[in-house]
Order: C-alpha cells, then structure tokens, then sequence
C-alpha cells in the first residue's frame, strides 16, 4: 500500500502447560516462554509499530511476592525496547544473585516477567493517540487475586458512549471515553461479581477466605463473565485476557471481523492474530493451526484445560478481506495464493488498457508488498502471451520459417523493479512545500529499462487516499518518459469507512469519494449531497439496528470505470507527460480471489454491524458540515 495508513493491531497469548523445570530441561531455559513472545511479537511487527507491550503471570505465589509483570513501551522501535529491559532486568538480578543462574525454583520466585502465562500486544494507535497510557496490555489491580484483569486486543468498537454510560449506569466511574478501557471495565465488572457470588457460596459452605481462594479459581465460569459483559457490543474485535490466578481467554467478535488462530499440543497454547507467526515460531504444520470460530472464546483454565466456547451467537462471517490483501503477512499459504489470484484476476483489465500491447510494456510493482499480486499478474500474462504465440503459429504453420518462429518464441513478458523505496529519507521538515519535495523522492526509480514507446503497468496492493501516488510515485514514473502508466490497484475502489481497527475515519480523505463529488458537479447532480445529508440526519436519533447507510446514493450515478476515470484525473500531476490509467479490482473478483474473508464494507457499504451504518452516516455529515472530526 502505497499510502501509508495506520491499521491493525496484533496479540499473541502463550500458556506453558508444564513446570518450568520441563522447559529448562527440554530447551535449556527456563525463559523459554519470555524467547517464544519475542518471536511471536516480532514476526507481528508488521501489524504495529507505534507501542507494544507484555504482561506475564506467575503461578501458586505466595502471598506478598510479585506474580504479575507489565512492560509497554512507545518508543521508536517498541518491541526491541521491551525486550531489551525485560533482559537488562533479568541479567542485572542474575549478577547479583548467581545462585539462580541454574535454579529453576529461585529464577521463577525472584525474577520479573518469567512465568506461566504471557501477553503481548503491538498497535497502531487508530485515535492518533501514542501516550504511553494508550499502549495495550491494560492492567485492572485488586488485592484480590481473582480480580485482578489484564487485557488487550485488535478491535474497535462503534458504540463507545453507549458502552461508557453503561458503566455509568452500573455506578462505575471510568476514567476515560476510550474502547479498550471501557471494555475492560465492563469484563471487570462482572468479573467482580462472579467473584463475589462464588465466594459467598464459599462462605456459606464454612470456608474461610483463605481457603475459599483455589475454590474460586476452580469454579469461576469465563465464558459467563464474557457473555454478560459483551451485552452490547458492537464492532469487530479479537481480544485477550489474563486473570490474576491464572485463568485466561481469547474472544473475537461474531462477524470474524478481526482475525485469532490458535494451536495446542501437551506442552503449550498460543493464540495470536496471523497463522505462520503460530507455525514459524514453534514449526507446526498449517493444519495444525485452528482458526478461533466467531463468537467464540478460547479459555484457559489455571488447571490446564481448554475450551472452545460460544459467547454470541455468530453473525454472517464477514472477517476483514484487508487481512489478505495487504495487513497479513503474506507467507501464509492461503493468503499467498490468494494474493497471486487477485494479480490474476485483474489482468484482462490490464491488457485491456495496454491494448493488448505486451511486447511494448513492462510491468513491475510497488510498494514490497504487492509483489505477490504482481506474480499471479505475470503469470496470467504469460498464458496470455503463450496462448497468442500458439494461435500465431497455428494460423501460419505453412509459410513459417524457422527464424521466425524462434524471433516469436523468444519473445517474453518484461518485467523490472522499477520502484526501490529509500528507507533513510525522513519527511523531516514541516513547511508544507518543503515536505511536498521530499515526498516526491521517497521513490528511487531504475534509470534504462523503459523505451520511449512503452507502457508501463505497476500493481499496488490498494489506492486510499493516492497522496503518494500524485506527489511521489507517478513524477517518479515519469521521468523515465513512457508513453503510459497503468497503475493497477488489487483492491477495489475505497469508497467508506472502515469503523473496526483500520485508521481510516474520514470520507474526504478517500480519493474514490472525492472523484464522485466533482462527477456530481459537473453533472449537475450534487443535489444529491444535500439529499443524502438529510436523510443521514433524520436518522440521528434511531437505534443501530434501524439505521440504513444513505452514502451509498453518492455513487450510484456512476459506473466503476467512471470513478476509476475520474480518480486518474484528479491524480494526474500537472507536469508530467504521460498519459495515466487507474485500475481497479472489482468486488466480484474480490470475493473469487479471497473466498474466507468476505467482509468489504470499505469497498460496498455493506457494513457487518449496525454501529457501521451510523459510522459511515455520521463520517458524511461531518463532511457536509465541515467537521474535521473522527466519526467513531
């Protein structure tokens, strides 16, 4: 994706199901759990990069010692920054203490982070927040063991201020207006009471305090928390949770917007947000890797069982079809072969605009990441190609000669790297035209490989708002004089916003809904803005369900290719020469190409929660109104 959009966040819960001592015998450390979440947090980095954090939980502590640690940093690298104090912290005890270098009882009891059970977190901060109070996990604190919370996750959720005044409404006071705190203290809250209910049948049988502790940690019911607590809730979200004692849980919303996978064997669970992050890390095959069913919740018992549990009852699957196009890694093997299908998929649109005319194009791709996409486009290009050579010869196998034929089988797709970005360049500079020149040379171009008759077609993985396109990317492209420039974007056209974790809020920040603007003006139909607003308006007052997503009206008027047109106009620089096309992928290939994840409301409107109707509504309104405001 050439413009950079924040998005995504990325979990990964481990639970040790044997003593230390097995790990510090099967793998020579005790701190085998401590190296596998640097491993499973640094092979999501690609998910977030503005914070990340990790809590860990001892087991059967005695009272008054420390059985839970939290470390987040913000820093620019964060991953490597909590790493490098959770090993300054243990080496600086080892030094002291040399007794515990190889005592597995001495290491658990006295140094931080080692433990039973790990969360970490990486994220991106979608409200543009990046204080180090905003970084995951969050820690709920209570002398109580049971009550003790510490959660995190991918997710946002359209509902806020409903949610914070139902915490209002319970008596609760929280501290800010903010998702992931508020639902934490919605969990929390019940979480409270299923203590306290438990603990008062403790009470009732004649157990004391003390003795009613392991009681609770038995019969304490998650899934119960979770259902009562997720009354309401309205977004797609894939969260983790550990309690103080030991109990712990993954749950992902009943849409599978967000993504979770999992695997168990007799000595470990881990649940995080990508598949090969699980396989590499502990080398599982890919069948061995569950995906976590919507709706549902993986809870760890302290005692070591596991459960796969519906909380709510799941909705039409609709998880995030951005996972496989661009957010995920794309060594997955799904995800990689469906990556080369979307390349495939779009290139007799391609030829379309080339006029057939492989011989006089080359094609390439930008940024690194839609490279597998451009290797499913040169596929179909070559069986394009091949099948052309075969009708030729066919149509003149009598009067062919043998040099022709071999001048024919010689022929092949071109294929160059075009675009090589320049890691070091800092936009460092704030004066808007200062910066707009540096922009222009984040790309570096290769110099020799376009002739002056040739077309040249780059393959991105989407096209949001096209600012590096116009400012960057097609001035770069330019100077290498083509006649044409395709650029082709996997993705369909980015027409809505999204409301569930990728950071894009605002409608006048699409370049897709900037293009049907000016076509209503210069058709004369921008009457329909004013009309679309009205009804967006009338609908303040009703409840989710009964909201409909009147944004859909700005583009009906128009084709695809009228959008895509118009969309290549208004990013056609005023100084370069070359003519400039802009393709898109279609909804329909879209879901041939990515079968599993058909959620694509940023494309549609089809939005999978009623808080996205209100989202999308209220993102219009603030555009007609001139709000430069978040609609969630």
């Amino acid at each position: 994706m050439s413009d950079a959009i924040k998005h995504e966040c990325g979990i990964a819960l481990l639970r040790l199901k044997k003593p230390l001592a097995f790990y510090k015998e099967k793998y020579g450390s005790a701190f085998y759990g401590i190296q596998k979440m640097y491993l499973l947090m640094e092979k999501q980095h690609n998910r977030g990069q503005d914070g990340a954090g990790f809590a860990s939980i001892k087991f059967d502590i005695e009272p008054g010692e420390r059985y839970i640690s939290r470390v987040r940093s913000n820093k620019a690298q964060p991953i490597q920054d909590i790493f490098d104090q959770i090993n300054d912290r243990i080496n600086e005890a080892l030094e002291q203490h040399p007794e515990y270098q190889d005592n597995v009882d001495l290491q658990k009891e006295n140094l931080p982070y080692i433990g039973e059970l790990f969360l970490g977190h990486v994220r991106y901060g979608t409200f543009g927040k990046n204080s180090i109070e905003s970084v995951h996990p969050f820690l709920r604190q209570n002398n109580w063991m049971h009550r003790n919370l510490i959660v995190a996750g991918n997710f946002n959720m359209t509902n806020v201020t409903e949610l914070f005044n139902s915490l209002v409404e319970l008596g609760q006071h929280p501290k800010e207006l903010a998702d992931t705190v508020t639902v934490m203290e919605k969990i929390g809250h019940f979480l409270d009471d299923e203590v306290t209910d438990l603990y008062q049948e403790c009470k009732n049988n004649g157990l004391s305090k003390r003795e009613a502790s392991p009681v609770i940690a038995e019969k304490l019911d998650v899934a119960k928390i979770l259902k009562r607590a997720s009354k309401g809730w309205d977004g797609g979200y894939a969260m983790a949770g550990l309690l103080g004692h030991g109990d712990s849980f993954v749950f992902r919303d009943p849409a599978g917007i967000r993504p979770a996978y999992f695997y168990e064997d007799d000595e470990i669970v881990v649940v995080a947000s990508e598949r090969p992050v699980i396989q590499t890390t502990f080398n599982v095959p890919f069948e061995k890797v569950q995906e976590l069913l919507p709706g549902n919740a993986l809870i760890i018992k302290k005692n070591g069982t596991v459960s796969q549990q519906e909380i709510i009852t799941p909705s039409i699957k609709k998880a995030c079809s951005f996972e496989r196009i661009y957010f995920s890694r794309g060594s997955d093997a799904e995800i990689y072969q469906e990556r080369k299908e979307l390349g495939k998929l779009i290139l007799p649109a391609v030829l379309e605009a080339i006029e057939n005319d492989t011989d006089n194009t080359v094609f390439s791709f930008i940024p690194n990441t839609a490279e597998t996409s451009f290797y499913g486009m040169i596929e179909a290009a070559n069986d394009f190609l091949n099948h052309r050579k075969n009708q030729f010869i066919l149509d003149n196998r009598k009067t062919l000669t043998k040099e022709k034929l071999e001048e024919i089988l010689s022929v092949k797709i071109r294929t160059e790297k075009i675009a090589i970005k320049d890691a070091k360049l800092r936009t460092f500079i704030t004066e808007d035209s200062s910066r707009d020149d540096l922009v222009a040379h984040v790309y570096d171009v290769t110099y020799g490989v376009i002739k002056p008759n040739d077309n040249l077609v780059i393959i991105d993985d989407s096209i949001v708002r096209g600012t590096t396109l116009k400012k960057s990317i097609l001035r770069m492209m330019d100077r290498l004089n083509p006649k044409r420039i395709v650029v082709v974007s996997s993705a369909p056209q980015i027409r809505y916003p999204d409301c569930y974790g990728i950071d894009m809020a605002k409608l006048e920040g699409l370049i897709a809904f900037q293009a049907a603007i000016e076509l209503l003006k210069e058709r004369n139909q921008y009457h329909i803005v004013e009309e679309v607003y009205q009804k967006c308006k009338a609908q303040e007052k009703l409840k989710d369900a009964e909201v409909v997503n009147f944004v859909t009206e700005i583009y009906k008027p128009f084709t695809d290719t009228e959008i895509s047109n118009k969309i290549a106009e208004l990013l056609h620089p005023e100084d370069i020469k070359a003519e400039i096309k802009i393709i898109f992928q279609t909804v329909a290939n879209l879901h041939l190409a990515c079968p599993k994840n058909l959620g694509d409301w940023y494309f549609t409107g089809d939005y999978p929660t009623p808080g996205g109707n209100r989202v999308v509504n209220r993102a219009f309104m603030n555009f007609y109104e001139g709000k430069d405001a978040r609609a969630y």
